[in-house]
């Protein structure tokens, strides 16, 4: 038996089994480092299966890993679970129709994710049982992708050390490997404080933090001007100092997202942030203080292992999606108003050009593998899969689990997560992951070119963004 055949009979056995698991983290939708009862259905069922688990890693209750098997090559695969706040929806529903018992909601597939990455790696698992192979399979329960940056901690606390390879994917609109990187980035609280006055009667003894906060946004909009014009910085007040203007306020705080390429550049771009803050706390009296919340890595594809797993993903195919899957795919191409619908196709005109857009207006759900092309593309997001990459050889895929047009963090991806359409795309994931970490198991000359590449590009050079000194933010 192949190994293509293998896999394909090893999660389509355990089929049932994988998409309750993930049918089960979509209902139960906890937001990050609170994904207790998802954490119990891995465990519950990776028991079973005969892993050992270590729960509560990196200092994170919700963290874990699964391990089987024993010796080298060591295969990890990368499980996320966490929902987005107020991203609930019922599923399977094209019109807006929030979810009563839980207003939060997995908008961005971390339930496919997880169940995804436990069928890799249960396929595995089966693989090293049933040859009697030497190597070990583990799963990384990575809590928290959204807002506390799981990977970056568990990197941190060397969780991934001595992993040969790691492997993840991600649900999106379309079908591709990460032949991209993704931007780096820092999350800091920058507050002020000063003192309050009557803001007629006696204006000169105050000191405005709120004008402090408001001159560092001014500060770093002329920033912009001279910074590389792929970062991204941006802000929201979390705290303007109370609702009385007659009063001068004497607090504020103001929460920055920093973003570049690289995770030096976003060092750099940081430290000049900083400089602002202060020159806006010396031009208003106040008191300047600075949180870093959090941080993560660019993520940087190891390209010998990206094109084993294109190679496994042709050999898979795409999800082969039947006349109902495109009768709801067209349900949601066409919700929203006609303006919201243009707007949309003409993204995808300019994304996939004028004959590849015809064919998804015809057939809205992405059935093509594209060629693997390397460049310097990025994609205008971040994750933490990047922190992984920095100190393993990491290769990620995505395949179609929603009509094209879908975006991330939205209630239309929320309503995908629980459908055919779904969880086709998560066994066509599956399968290709689990084929590309047999090839690599079973090939040592191919290991050794990706672990030379991997070394080659980061020469042991990694920096986590979030200092030793700042723990999960757990209760946040």
């Amino acid at each position: 038996m192949g190994y293509k055949e293998f896999v394909t009979r090893s999660i389509e056995k355990n089929s049932e089994k994988i998409v309750n698991l993930s049918n089960k983290i979509f209902d139960l939708a906890e937001i990050g480092f609170r994904e207790y009862k998802s954490v119990e259905a891995f465990v519950e069922l990776l028991k079973t299966e005969e892993f050992s688990i270590e729960k509560g890693i990196a200092g994170m209750p919700t963290a874990f890993k699964a391990t089987y098997g024993h010796g080298k090559p060591i295969i990890g695969f990368l499980a996320e679970y966490d929902a987005l706040p107020n991203l609930g929806q019922v599923g399977g529903c094209s019109v807006f129709s929030p979810t009563k018992e839980n207003k939060d909601g997995h908008g961005c597939g971390h339930n496919l994710i997880g169940a995804g990455a436990f069928a890799a790696a249960l396929a595995v698992k089966e693989y090293l049982k049933e040859n009697s192979k030497e190597g070990t399979v583990i799963l990384f329960g990575c809590p928290s992708e959204e807002k506390g940056n799981g990977k970056t901690i568990m990197a941190r606390e060397g969780v991934f050390t001595g992993t040969d390879i790691a492997l993840t994917w991600h649900p999106f609109d379309n079908t591709s490997v990460f032949d991209y990187g993704t931007l780096a980035n820092v999350s800091v609280f920058f507050s002020f404080q000063g003192i309050t006055a009557h803001a007629a009667a006696a204006p000169e003894m105050g000191r405005s933090a709120l004008d402090a906060a408001e001159l560092m946004s001014v500060g770093v909009n002329y920033l912009r001007e001279h910074i590389i014009p792929e970062a991204r910085v941006h802000y929201a007040y979390r705290d303007v100092g109370g609702i009385a203007p007659n009063v001068v306020q004497g607090h504020s705080t103001v929460h920055y997202f920093i973003r570049a390429p690289k995770s030096s550049q976003v060092k750099e771009i940081y430290k000049r942030v900083i400089d602002v803050a202060e020159g806006a706390a010396k031009m208003t009296g106040t008191k300047m203080s600075y949180d870093l919340y959090a941080g993560l890595s660019d993520f940087v594809p190891n390209h010998k292992l990206s094109e084993v797993v294109h190679e496994s993903m042709k050999e898979i195919g795409a999800p082969e999606f039947d006349d109902k899957d495109m009768e709801l795919a067209h349900k949601f191409f066409n919700s929203g108003t006609p303006e919201e619908i243009e707007a949309k196709k003409l993204a995808i005109k300019v994304k996939y050009g004028e004959e590849r857009a015809k064919e998804f207006f015809e057939k809205p759900l992405d059935m093509k593998i594209p060629p693997l092309v390397w460049g310097n593309k990025v994609l205008a997001g971040s994750t933490d899969v990047g922190d992984v990459s920095y100190v393993v050889p990491t290769a990620q895929l995505s395949y179609a689990t929603a009509t094209i047009g879908t975006a991330a963090h939205t209630w239309q991806m929320t309503a995908h997560g629980n459908t055919s359409i779904a969880h086709k795309g998560l066994f066509a994931a599956s399968k290709a992951l689990a084929l590309a970490a047999i090839k690599v198991l079973e090939d040592e000359t191919l290991l050794k070119e990706i672990r030379n590449e991997w070394e080659k590009t980061f020469d042991n050079q990694y920096e986590c963004p979030i200092p030793a000194n700042i723990p999960p933010r757990l209760n946040d």
